[in-house]
């Protein structure tokens, strides 16, 4: 992709150009400088298809409707006009998303405006092809924001070709220009001062090297680690900013309830780490209560959980399993339960958990709770194969699908095949099932 710039542009902050395909690109005749290292976009031709104006009355839209699929087949005329709808739909989302772009034709093909990140409006023009595919537009910026994108002109292009309309693209790019604008402030910031480090390593010398986990070369990323009292480790990162003390650096935790530590500019590592060993007490509980549950069951979902994850899915036998939500404030209160599996399976377990939910004792643990008030054993890891109670999808003969495994599982006792969602819903949309 090329950038393309005209003097009468940079004097006026007229739009510059990011173009594909060039004829002058490919016969050598690009412009000079800048534009040398970016491509060109055809021009747009004279356009044929009228989609609907925001605000104009349903009228007109049929009767574009009527002119573009003029035929003796009704179903073709309402085909048209739920796609013209589709994209009146489109042109109020993009209009709510980027209210300051907007057409400059009736058929719109040409859009121009700003887009707004980081606080700042950047001017820019867009002019789609009479078929309104993205792969073939023109992207025509002012200097400020071909400058900023100079770096991303790759990224720019292949957006712009897998963009499925005009509102995608527009979100892809915002999104990358506040990484550029971010990547830039971070790039010209100034380095902190020779205090800045000194302190710094007082302050680890303090708290102990051996509570250190890692520290990048800028010392702007740090990483603590802490033991609670049943020997798990906890990491915590700290991003620290240029004016620190003064301002507090951001705190990164693997928990399942929100870390916020407390900040003054006279804080310092210490003080933060004395709100983490604070924090991971409180959780103990909770933890203990997962850890058990790891131990002791075949937990399905998810397979390597994190310390913040509060969801288990745990096996009762063939194709059946409980999903549990402990909550980490209550760990031993009764959790949100629900059963997976085959109607004439998990009736029985709901009629039980509601019959013997008043045995619940906060004072055992979940998984003992578990086991009295459904009246059941959970099959353990030591004593079962995976085999044994896991099936693949019916459909697409696979157990993990996008991390998800089968949870839909056919009623027919003599049947008990497992499925997928996705492959369900899928399958009943191709109308392949009778």
């Amino acid at each position: 992709m090329t950038l393309v710039s005209q003097s009468c542009g940079l004097e006026r902050n007229l739009p510059s150009h990011y173009r594909l395909g060039s004829p002058d690109v490919a016969s050598g005749r690009a412009p000079f400088g800048l534009a040398c290292a970016l491509p060109s976009f055809p021009p747009a031709e004279s356009s044929r298809i009228f989609p609907p104006r925001l605000g104009f009355p349903l009228r007109g839209v049929q009767a574009q409707a009527d002119c573009a699929c003029a035929g003796p087949s009704r179903s073709r005329a309402s085909l048209c006009l739920s796609g013209l709808r589709a994209m009146a739909v489109t042109e109020a989302s993009l209009l709510r998303q980027c209210p300051l772009l907007l057409p400059q034709n009736r058929s719109k093909t040409v859009y121009e405006g700003f887009i707004s990140a980081q606080g700042r409006d950047f001017h820019l023009k867009v002019v789609l092809p009479e078929d309104l595919q993205l792969k073939n537009a023109r992207l025509l910026c002012s200097w400020q924001l071909r400058t900023i994108l100079s770096g991303y002109h790759q990224i720019v292009q292949q957006r712009m070709q897998h963009s499925p309309d005009l509102m995608s693209f527009m979100m892809e790019l915002k999104m990358l220009l506040e990484v550029a604008l971010k990547n830039r402030q971070e790039l010209y910031a100034p380095p902190p001062p020779p205090q800045f480090y000194s302190s710094l390593i007082e302050e680890i010398g303090t708290l102990g090297w051996d509570r250190l986990v890692y520290v990048d070369t800028c010392f702007s990323t740090i990483k603590l680690k802490a033991e609670d009292a049943s020997g798990r480790e906890h990491l915590i990162t700290l991003k620290l900013k240029a004016k620190y003390p003064a301002e507090s650096p951001d705190c990164f935790v693997d928990f399942p309830v929100p870390f916020s530590a407390s900040w003054t500019p006279q804080s310092s590592l210490i003080s933060i780490y004395s709100q983490f060993l604070a924090a991971i007490e409180s959780l103990k509980a909770f933890w203990d209560v997962m850890d058990e549950i790891d131990e002791k069951t075949w937990v399905l979902e998810p397979e390597k959980p994190p310390r913040s994850a509060t969801a288990r899915r745990i096996a009762l036998g063939n194709n059946v399993s409980i999903n549990i939500e402990v909550d980490p404030r209550h760990p031993t209160m009764l959790p949100e339960c629900f059963f997976l599996g085959a109607d004439h399976v998990v009736k029985p377990l709901g009629i039980k958990l509601s019959r013997n939910i008043h045995l619940w004792d906060p004072e055992n643990s979940v998984l003992q709770n578990l086991k009295d008030v459904l009246e059941i054993d959970f099959p353990a890891r030591a004593i079962l194969e995976k085999s044994d109670f896991t099936m693949d999808c019916g459909i697409c003969y696979a157990y993990q699908l996008d991390g998800a495994i089968p949870d839909q599982v056919c009623d027919n006792s003599q049947c008990g095949q497992p499925f997928h969602q996705i492959c369900l819903y899928e399958l009943l949309m191709s109308g392949e099932m009778s």
